[in-house]
């Protein structure tokens, strides 16, 4: 295990320092939305720039990888994070800050693809579930420890700003540095949603829904700690206890889906969303304790649910359509992260930061029911090819899996599938 670790370790590092990077820029940009005294509606423009860049690069990024290469792309895109966030210290103003972050989703997006292609041309069958936990376990490590940071230093000056800046600088060297093999360009992959919605209809509404709820939650998550009057080591303790909720839950999730209709466990995850969203309006005002509990057991479901749909999309695809499906899916979470503050912003400054949850009470619960009517129209096995082993996803799901196959090496039956995250093998 460790000498198969040796090809990795610089890319690890470099994407370890990077979540702490931006783990800090995360949380020290609502805090300080909030300081300035700019309204909910307003930081969800923001958020808006950012989820905007995100999905954009899911399709530009893969063009400039083919022309100049994985690191040269890496290096600029890492670069424009580090100016994105010293300009969002430079110039205080949301109209700015809004393309500033359109800026910073565009790099971290892209980021996240150079990383992840790079590791899927040089994992085997034989360690890739291992580097890719290890992998998925990195980001979220990180992007704890960076949440962290803001309470070590003061959001309303540019001291967090400028160390976040540093951070992501940093990050760059084990990269450059390295004397491993560069990854191969990557393919171009097709996009056909209206296809997709056709064959699976839970997966392409699942991955929008999906997207609906971590889109309002990375971007407003935040904002509500400082509505609620927590403090900013408070704060950062309960955006990190969703963390933790999450990276609990997603081995078992999978190996339950692995096991029987996967719709059946996306009616269970929407009910435990419902559930435990309601849990956290009536925990407001208890204890900081309470919250993180509260707090882990929505993170158990907000993020793992995309990987379930984009395993059923796999499950009732060919195999040399698993690309395409993977590209379309991340297309539709995409456009879900943009929808996601957009609607949550108004509804939290008309009824206050508890209504973030009243509005994921409600995509959690169309989330399970409309699983729960597919299941009504069609039977698990129709049209099924083959069913997919269950992918654990980082965090936030990036769009590696738009623009890359797996190396021929690694044998034709890898060739086509979505590798860009780890395999769960079935007990």
């Amino acid at each position: 295990m460790l000498t198969s670790l040796v090809p990795f370790v610089s890319l690890l590092v470099s994407t370890l320092l990077m979540m702490v990077a931006f783990g800090l820029q995360s949380y020290v940009i609502p805090v300080r939305s909030v300081a300035e005294g700019w309204s909910t509606q307003t930081i969800t423009w923001i958020a808006t720039g950012y989820t905007l860049g995100f999905t954009v690069s899911c399709i530009v990024t893969p063009k400039f990888v083919l022309a100049v290469g994985h690191v040269r792309v890496f290096v600029a895109l890492v670069t424009l994070l580090s100016t994105a966030i010293l300009l969002c210290s430079l110039v205080v103003d949301w109209r700015a800050w809004m393309l500033f972050r359109a800026i910073s989703g565009f790099a971290i997006s892209g980021s996240y693809l150079i990383i992840e292609s790079w590791l899927n041309e040089r994992v085997t069958n034989e360690n890739r579930a291992s580097i890719f936990s290890l992998y998925v376990m990195t980001t979220m490590v990180g992007g704890i420890g960076g949440q962290y940071l803001v309470p070590l230093g003061d959001p309303t000056n540019t001291s967090l700003f400028i160390l976040c800046a540093i951070i992501f600088s940093v990050s760059l060297l084990p990269t450059a540095l390295t004397s491993s093999p560069l990854p191969a360009p990557p393919t171009q992959a097709r996009f056909n949603v209206l296809k997709l919605y056709r064959r699976s209809p839970v997966a392409v509404v699942g991955a929008f829904l999906a997207g609906a709820l971590s889109g309002g939650w990375l971007n407003l998550g935040g904002v509500f700690t400082q509505r609620i009057g927590l403090t900013t080591a408070q704060g950062a303790t309960l955006l990190a206890a969703v963390l933790v909720g999450s990276a609990l839950s997603q081995i078992p999730i999978g190996r339950a889906s692995d096991r029987m209709d996967r719709r059946l466990v996306m009616v269970a995850c929407g009910l435990v969303g419902v559930v435990s969203c309601l849990a956290m309006m009536a925990a407001q005002g208890s204890s900081p304790a309470v919250l993180y509990v509260m707090a882990a057991a929505v993170g158990s479901v907000i993020f793992p649910i995309y990987a379930l749909n984009v395993a059923h999309a796999n499950d009732l695809a060919k195999p040399d359509e698993y690309v395409e499906v993977s590209s379309g899916m991340m297309i539709v979470y995409g456009v879900g992260t943009i929808s996601g503050p957009l609607m949550v912003g108004p509804i939290m400054d008309r009824f206050g930061p508890s209504s973030l949850f009243a509005v994921f009470t409600l995509y959690f619960a169309l989330y399970g029911g409309y699983a729960a009517w597919r299941i009504m129209r069609r039977d698990a096995a129709s049209g099924m090819v083959a069913k997919t082993d269950f992918r654990a996803m980082p965090v936030q799901p990036v769009g590696a899996e738009a623009a890359v196959v797996a190396s021929p090496a690694d044998g034709a039956s890898d060739i086509v599938e979505d590798t860009t995250t780890p395999q769960w093998n079935k007990a």
